[in-house]
């Protein structure tokens, strides 16, 4: 799962992220689902590591440099770049792929829109909280329809669609969450609570120290695991 280590003889793809940003979550899914090995530098945002900003100067996790120096710095690339070195799990099915990349894209451009509008109301006084939250349910009341057709998004397991959507939930249920208990949404609270108490999910929400030039390597996603 994870391992820790002084030195390696091998260089390693680095990875900039951090913990609870919804985005380097998705890239972090994707690595340990397919056992990936990348250096892990998790990073805080308010105190941005120069390395970081010298290979992506747009300052966002997550941020993955490889070993020829090519940087990827869109966490769906990432996740892409992870699937094709192996995608075990079948995560890229090509029978649903374009419904599931069409699916992420409506959470990033629409749902993600009222997701932080929702988040802070107050910083965004032209709508109140409750218009914010009706406008993001739309996107649930879709998810609520696929989850009541199959046990994932796209399909019966847990794959790409899933991994790219679920972080975005979770903020979403997290705002007001005894709203979110009594919701009428039940297929997607299933659906979240068996990704909140995977083993997936524990792996790529340890904690780690923020990372320093100094700091010894530490590797990340050497273990596959699965959400059951």
């Amino acid at each position: 799962m994870i391992e820790l280590a002084l030195t390696t003889e091998r260089v390693r793809p680095i990875f900039y992220s951090f913990r609870r940003c919804p985005y380097a979550m998705r890239a972090r899914l994707a690595i340990a689902i397919t056992g990936v090995i990348v250096e892990l530098r998790e990073v805080e945002l308010r105190d941005k590591p120069a390395a970081m900003l010298a290979v992506s100067p747009k300052g966002m996790v997550p941020v993955l440099q490889l070993e020829n120096g090519e940087v990827i710095d869109e966490s769906l690339d990432i996740m892409f770049w992870a699937l094709r070195q192996n995608d075990a799990e079948h995560w890229l099915n090509s029978s649903w792929l374009q419904n599931a990349v069409q699916l992420i894209r409506r959470n990033d451009e629409e749902f993600k829109y009222h997701l932080d509008r929702y988040k802070y109301a107050d910083r965004y006084p032209a709508y109140s909280e409750l218009y914010y939250r009706q406008q993001g349910e739309l996107f649930l009341t879709d998810l609520e329809r696929r989850l009541n057709q199959s046990q994932f998004l796209c399909g019966d397991y847990f794959a790409l669609a899933d991994a790219a959507i679920l972080p975005f939930i979770r903020q979403f249920a997290a705002v007001d969450s005894d709203w979110f208990e009594s919701s009428p949404y039940p297929a997607v609270k299933q659906w979240l609570n068996r990704f909140l108490t995977s083993k997936l999910f524990d792996v790529v929400m340890t904690k780690y120290q923020f990372w320093k030039p100094y700091d010894p390597l530490l590797f990340f996603g050497s273990e596959k695991t699965g959400v059951n």
